[in-house]
């Protein structure tokens, strides 16, 4: 079963991230929103834990919340894919089942 897996918390308050990274089987995607967008920077703490998981998963940022969070696109993790609110939709249709950390 293939599962879209959204992260909306900051990973550097809250350790979403990591146990969802830990847990999540390469068949699945992995979606960043709110403050869990703050994920998809270069040179940014999680930045090396994000590009091992490129490896075996499609991630994907919400870029209404990188524009609101005042991210340029071109400090992002390579290999991340923007996606709009459509494209969220769509991510929710695309897999078997979502899962939401907290």
């Amino acid at each position: 079963m293939s599962v879209l897996h959204i992260i909306n918390k900051s990973p550097y308050d809250r350790s979403s991230l990591d146990t969802c990274l830990r847990l999540a089987q390469p068949d699945s995607a992995i979606l960043l929103i709110e403050d869990g967008i703050y994920a998809v920077q270069k040179n940014a703490a999680a930045a090396q834990k994000v590009e091992q998981a490129l490896a075996n998963h499609q991630i994907y940022a919400l870029q209404p919340d990188l524009e609101a969070r005042g991210i340029n696109p071109d400090n992002m993790i390579d290999g991340i894919a923007l996606v709009d609110y459509d494209g969220f939709v769509k991510l929710t249709t695309d897999y078997d089942k979502s899962q939401s950390w907290l």
